[in-house]
């Protein structure tokens, strides 16, 4: 991640400091290929056989293109762009031969790398990495954050199409210290639950606090996930909001905050509190400053609710910087699901700049920045169309 398409080195500190002030972007340039060109055959993902892990069902369910038309939607990105690429890392009692492949989702192949690592554990390990020209192509000095928090998007689609299937909790690398892969998600088989391996240093996540109460998304639900489009109208009920705050605090797993932008008949921000009620942090129509903010987003200022993590302050380090935006999105793609499960409409919103949340409610400067955002609406725009 410290590499630009062009091989040159880059600060990740001031790529994000740049990346929040007011410089505009400059004209776009082509973005290549859409997905990652490996070496080698392609070759399908076996089913798998009794009391192998079901590989096939994995990536069809979190990383496949979703249609006929090659577009990857499985997970959010900004500007449609996807930049994150899979390695999978085989071991034993998986249906592919233990060893190291890359993977296709247009044609939902992998191509074979190589042999697997020494200690390699039964089961399989996801590995995320990034192609940095296809977000630059378009955003420019703003990319950087943007595909940190992509990955977390990735990572989260992962780890819901494992708990779809009933399959061991993945164990996630979210730790920010490794430049490439920047995460990873292992699958365990059952025996193997409590291994953790090469992955030394991450933490689980419970299930149950990261999924609405209503239960899981269905393995149909996944694939059809989409970000509801502009504009996103109606202010959520009470107990819809708390729940899809509850989980993005649970699946942020202390490293950044969160508070929601609402309208009418309170306007202001609210925060979860310990009690799991909604407490104000603020009082005041804040949706048009962040509509602003959100790259000048107009019709964010109207919609239902504006979710939006905060934390990461000026002087972070890269792994800080790196740890905070894979949570970030990874957090707001589980609350995206929660959203939907509660009939809500839902858009992430990943491009801030000027937006010192913590300045502007009276804190030190610096300290405080917006990070990423999750629109909310009850009105579907179709349903506006024909209403």
């Amino acid at each position: 991640m410290e590499h630009a398409y062009e091989d040159r080195p880059v600060d990740l500190v001031t790529a994000l400091a740049r990346a929040r002030s007011p410089e505009e972007p400059g004209p776009d340039t082509s973005p290549g290929p859409a997905v990652r060109a490996w070496p080698g055959p392609p070759r399908p993902v076996p089913e798998a056989g009794t009391g192998e892990l079901d590989l096939q069902a994995l990536l069809r369910l979190s990383l496949a293109a979703s249609d006929g038309s090659g577009r990857l939607r499985p997970a959010p990105s900004a500007g449609g762009l996807h930049p994150v690429d899979a390695e999978l890392v085989v071991g034993p009692g998986c249906p592919l031969p233990p060893g190291r492949y890359g993977y296709d989702p247009r044609r939902h192949r992998v191509h074979r790398l190589g042999r697997e690592p020494d200690g390699t554990l039964p089961g399989a390990t996801v590995e995320l990495s990034v192609t940095p020209r296809r977000t630059v192509s378009h955003y420019g000095h703003r990319a950087w954050p943007l595909m940190l928090l992509d990955t977390g998007h990735v990572a989260a689609a992962l780890w819901l199409a494992a708990r779809v299937l009933g399959a061991c909790e993945p164990v996630l690398r979210l730790d920010g210290h490794a430049e490439d892969p920047l995460a990873a998600v292992h699958f365990a088989l059952p025996e193997w639950a409590g291994e953790v391996g090469p992955l030394e240093g991450t933490y689980r996540i419970r299930p149950e606090g990261t999924r609405p109460a209503s239960g899981a998304p269905t393995p149909r639900e996944l694939p059809a996930r989409r970000s509801a489009p502009p504009p996103l109208r109606g202010t959520p009920p009470q107990d819809a909001l708390r729940a899809v705050l509850a989980t993005a605090v649970q699946a942020s797993a202390g490293e950044l905050a969160w508070c929601a932008a609402v309208g009418e008949p309170q306007p202001g921000l609210v925060e979860l509190a310990p009690d799991g009620t909604l407490r104000r942090l603020a009082a005041g129509e804040a949706r048009p400053t962040l509509a602003v903010w959100a790259a000048r987003q107009a019709w964010i200022a109207q919609a239902g609710a504006v979710l939006l993590a905060h934390g990461c302050p000026t002087d972070a380090d890269a792994p800080r910087i790196r740890r905070v935006h894979l949570r970030a999105g990874f957090a707001a793609h589980l609350a995206h699901v929660a959203a939907v499960r509660h009939g809500l409409a839902a858009r992430p919103v990943g491009s801030w700049q000027q937006a010192d949340l913590g300045a502007a409610l009276g804190a030190a400067p610096g300290r405080d920045w917006i990070v990423h955002g999750l629109v909310l609406g009850t009105t579907h725009p179709d349903e506006e169309k024909t209403s």
